[in-house]
């Protein structure tokens, strides 16, 4: 979003007290996606994008819902959905993402509904998010697991894979490696990026000048989580301590 929108400003909660929401309820979830889109629009946010495939999952309709005729709300799905049925010669797509993600069947519903022909197999990949955070990546322990997860029969067969976790973009590579680039891998970083401006630019809400400081909140301040923004975000930030759920507690 900033490389392809450098004029808006971000505002980004990390909820790093509970990560990660692969595992979590859909009901803890829920909770915690409704909090934090409300604090995100206290800050004075135009609109909400959920990064997060297992938040979107389970959240997303009851957000669209609370939120109409306020602000537009966007999730990291719907455009990848859209993105993958655009691609030619595909007859089987692959998903991966966190249990929760995965659990929810979100992806296979929703292609299935746009193009009932098509199959999906759809993969739970829980080491992939800590191997990552842990910084275990390009390296041979990743290959290892990566290997290990691709190689499982419901994602036999495909042309088309979906990272259905925002941070695989990460290993897209390595996943390209694996298929020696004979599949199509889809990550929502760039889909949904590009979808999220071009409503903007249709609503013509788009920022023409510099619109301020981003401000990168976290629910709960680790060193471990500091070091992997670097990875993400390639640029040098500053992590604001915001004690979210200790105002819910009050």
């Amino acid at each position: 979003i900033h490389r392809l929108m450098p004029n808006e400003r971000l505002i980004y909660f990390g909820d790093t007290a509970h990560l990660p929401y692969g595992d979590k309820s859909r009901e803890s979830i829920i909770r915690y996606s409704e909090k934090i889109t409300e604090f995100l629009i206290s800050q004075g946010c135009k609109v909400v994008v959920i990064a997060c495939n297992t938040a979107a999952s389970y959240a997303f309709k009851i957000l669209e819902e609370k939120l109409a005729g306020r602000i537009p709300i966007f999730n990291v799905i719907d455009p990848m959905v859209e993105k993958v049925l655009t691609i030619p010669n595909v007859k089987k797509i692959g998903v991966i993402g966190t249990k929760g993600t995965i659990n929810s069947r979100v992806y296979p519903r929703k292609i299935k509904k746009a193009k009932s022909e098509l199959k999906v197999g759809s993969l739970s990949t829980p080491l992939l998010v800590p191997m990552i955070e842990e910084g275990f990546f390009n390296n041979k322990i990743s290959k290892t697991i990566i290997h290990a997860y691709l190689s499982k029969r419901s994602v036999a067969n495909i042309q088309a894979l979906i990272l259905a976790c925002t941070h695989y973009p990460l290993i897209k590579g390595e996943i390209q490696s694996f298929y020696k680039h004979g599949v199509e891998v889809i990550d929502s970083a760039e889909v949904t990026a590009s979808y999220v401006k071009e409503h903007l630019e249709k609503e013509g809400w788009d920022s023409g000048k510099l619109a301020g400081n981003h401000h990168f909140y976290v629910s709960d301040f680790t060193p471990s989580f500091e070091k992997s923004v670097n990875v993400f975000f390639k640029e040098s930030i500053h992590l604001e301590y915001y004690p979210l759920w200790k105002e819910v507690e009050e």
